[in-house]
């Protein structure tokens, strides 16, 4: 089966995010004073063959441990997951 994978990378809440406060500085300037904070990420859509969403999830897992994320400074999580096709279909 091939499955969509969205994977949602973002810094750690601990870790400064200078993009975040110019991305709410410039909300502000344009009139959006209402933003208490911005925090800036990555979105990632992969598309992964594999026999059942339990093993897909965790081959994601790997590849946000290995390669997706900068486990020092960043989180990471699966937003969604999804099947594009079913090869026994």
């Amino acid at each position: 089966m091939t499955f969509s994978v969205e994977v949602v990378v973002a810094l750690k809440p601990v870790v400064n995010d200078p993009q975040g406060l110019v991305v709410r500085d410039g909300l502000h300037r344009l009139g959006f004073s209402g933003v208490r904070s911005v925090r800036v990420g990555k979105h990632l859509e992969l598309e992964v063959e594999g026999d059942d969403e339990e093993a897909v999830r965790a081959q994601v897992e790997a590849m946000c441990e290995q390669l997706l994320r900068n486990t020092v400074i960043e989180d990471s999580r699966i937003a969604s997951v999804r099947v594009l096709s079913d090869a026994a279909a």
